[in-house]
Formats: structure tokens, C-alpha cells, sequence
């Protein structure tokens, strides 16, 4: 059965930190983070290769998120520190890359989904 499970989510202060978890039921090549914020699209976060060699991150994040996988626990991780309000979302990750390369950042790309973490970050 294919199953993302995230977990780590919470309510932390602004210039806090979180690390979000999501483990896989199967191996997938590629792994990602989208975020959600009420009455928002569904945005990409990041995105991280098998190796965990190419890394890509939305202009929003970058420098302050880090995205890493540990493959032998079927495991990736979101590192958010400095966190702002704006943050605050329901986090999911996803596996199972069906776009090309070029089309990671679109949510219809991606076929499997968790069902995601609330993040919530106060001012």
C-alpha cells in the first residue's frame, strides 16, 4: 500500500525552527514539500533527488528551509528555521514524480500524497 506519513508540524514563535518528517511506504526517486495556506493553491517548498544531490527550493524559502532525505529509513525531512507567519500552512509531502523534470514545482505532477502537518507560526 503506498502511504506518505508527515509528522513534526506544531506552533512555533517567528524566528523559530521545525522539522517536518515524512516516511514512505515504498522508494521513490524523487520527493517533495508543498504547502498550503487557507484560501491559498497548494505551493511548492522543495524538491530533493534520490542521492539527495540536486536540491531545489521556492524563492520564499530558500536559505532558510533544507530539504534531506535518509533513504535506508525510506525518510525525508524539511529543516525550517527562521520562521515567519507567512509559514503558517498545512504541510504535505509527496512522491511519484508523473511531470517531467521541468514540472516539479506543479502540484499535478506529483501522484502520491500525504495527508499533511499544520504548521503554524505566531507573530
Amino acid at each position: 500500500q503506498v502511504q506518505l506519513v508527515e509528522s513534526g508540524g506544531g506552533l512555533v514563535q517567528a524566528g523559530g525552527s521545525l522539522r517536518l518528517s515524512c516516511v514512505a511506504s515504498f522508494s521513490s526517486s524523487r520527493m517533495t514539500w508543498f504547502r498550503q495556506a487557507p484560501g491559498k493553491e497548494r505551493e511548492f517548498v522543495a524538491a530533493i533527488s534520490w542521492s539527495g544531490s540536486s536540491t531545489s527550493y521556492a524563492d520564499s524559502v530558500k536559505g532558510r528551509f533544507t530539504i534531506s532525505r535518509d533513504n535506508a529509513k525510506n525518510t525525508m525531512y524539511l529543516q525550517m528555521n527562521i520562521l515567519k507567519p507567512e509559514d503558517t500552512a498545512v504541510y504535505y509531502c509527496a512522491a511519484g514524480l508523473v511531470g517531467t523534470i521541468t514540472a516539479i514545482s506543479s502540484a499535478a505532477s506529483w501522484k502520491y500524497w500525504g495527508q499533511g502537518t499544520q504548521v503554524t507560526v505566531s507573530s
